[in-house]
């Protein structure tokens, strides 16, 4: 026995020594996750099922703090839980720091922005008329306690609040949010959701300064109601872009409105710029996010499927030429997975959300590459070298616990700047921390 805990502590003085030299051996996922369905030039690193709540929206934001820690901002797409803060310092090892819950069980927090130590994060409500709708802002300076500061009320009349936030430069939230002084031409669940510009430099007090709907959205005005496409998910704002290296445009996808520029020079005043809308060539297409890359002149595009079994297909990413912003033309269509039959067999397949190139240091600006999510087909990226012929060069699908691929919804990612790729998984996956292995950089 005296011998046995001898070679103990040997075999530990050893290892300790060892440690000492080389430093500790890297943490590897759990052996217990599950293969990835599919694998293509990325792995896992990374994963956290969020404490079981792992239902993701389309909001991911990378925040890295004085002292060095990095905390992803993850929104949840339905109550309970609102939005959770979770250590990405060591992104083999993702830790959660705090998960605040919703304000009541029919508010969704779908979006969030960060800049500085403030968040404020979207509140869309399930039905039109329910209170709670609008943003909450938040401190975010200690990610382990966030604290409200204030509550931005959009909610009454025909409005289910804030859908999707904007907010990079901590001066001012651009919202896609109803309000109770506006009847859509369409409710409800139609033409309910326009621009809406927040100054929020009073963090205790925001204040709005402006919007703009397209014309024909408001109920009695002349050309409503809008035509739609086939699918009628509503002419109404989804996302929103706005960058310091073009201050006085925003980007907008405009769901069956398509795709829409806006000047924003005067944020009292926004006025029309130029739209492009796939209806009636082809029904169906809709505008969900916008994100130009003003280097080359162009901007991707990306529709939503929102249906399963592929009901509202197609649903598919392009790019778009900009280059005369009054008139912003497609160029071309992204490949399609070749196994496109088994996704139609279970689940939501097709577009959503891609990496947005938000202005701060923690993210990376990709000219060259598309990072997207695919809903049931996973995280897909693209190189798009050829603006006329964008090529896959990427793809990773998780392996849902259920086994079932529809049991899989990757919502939204994100690109940090040194190329780490995060997913939210919307079913229940959580946060996926992906490594890019390929050979054709992210650029």
């Amino acid at each position: 026995m005296a011998l046995r805990r001898w070679h103990r502590a040997v075999l530990c003085l050893a290892v300790c020594i060892l440690v000492a030299r080389f430093g500790a051996p890297d943490r590897v996922v759990a052996a217990d996750e599950p293969k990835p369905r599919e694998a293509r030039n990325l792995r896992i690193i990374g994963h956290t099922d969020l404490n079981g709540r792992g239902n993701g929206g389309e909001g991911l934001d990378l925040q890295q703090y004085p002292d060095g820690r990095r905390v992803m901002f993850y929104a949840h797409t339905a109550a309970p839980t609102c939005f959770t803060t979770v250590d990405v310092t060591d992104p083999k090892a993702p830790r959660v720091l705090a998960q605040v819950p919703t304000s009541a069980p029919h508010v969704r927090c779908n979006s969030l922005g960060v800049s500085g130590t403030t968040m404020v994060v979207a509140q869309n409500t399930d039905l039109p008329g329910q209170p709670g709708g609008g943003a909450r802002i938040y401190d975010v300076s200690d990610p382990a306690r966030p604290r409200e500061l204030s509550y931005f009320n959009t909610s009454g009349g025909e409005s289910r609040g804030a859908h999707y936030v904007w907010f990079a430069d901590g001066q001012y939230a651009y919202l896609s949010s109803g309000s109770m002084d506006f009847i859509p031409a369409v409710p409800p669940r139609g033409d309910d959701q326009f621009l809406m510009i927040v100054d929020v430099r009073d963090r205790r007090a925001p204040k709005e300064v402006g919007r703009w709907w397209m014309p024909g959205m408001r109920k009695g005005e002349p050309g409503a109601p809008l035509p739609r496409t086939k699918t009628s998910d509503g002419v109404r704002m989804h996302s929103a872009f706005v960058s310091p290296d073009r201050p006085n445009r925003l980007y907008a996808g405009w769901i069956d409105g398509g795709i829409v520029i806006i000047d924003i020079a005067d944020k009292t005043r926004p006025k029309l710029v130029g739209q492009r809308s796939w209806y009636p060539v082809t029904p169906g297409y809709i505008g969900h996010s916008f994100l130009p890359i003003f280097s080359r002149q162009l901007a991707i595009v990306t529709q939503e499927a929102n249906q399963a079994l592929c009901a509202d297909w197609p649903k598919p990413i392009w790019t778009v030429d900009i280059s005369d912003e009054t008139r912003p033309r497609e160029i071309a269509q992204f490949p399609y997975p070749t196994n496109l039959a088994a996704f139609c067999k279970d689940g939501r397949f097709g577009a959503h959300n891609i990496h947005m190139n938000r202005p701060k240091a923690t993210s990376a600006t990709l000219t060259q590459t598309v990072v997207a999510s695919f809903q049931n087909a996973g995280v897909r990226v693209y190189s798009i070298a050829d603006p006329k012929k964008p090529v896959e060069i990427g793809v990773l699908i998780p392996t849902a616990a259920s086994g079932k691929i529809g049991d899989v919804l990757i919502n939204d990612v994100y690109v940090d700047e040194k190329g780490l790729i995060y997913a939210a998984d919307r079913v229940g996956g959580g946060l996926y921390i992906i490594e890019y292995t390929g050979q054709t950089p992210l650029r």
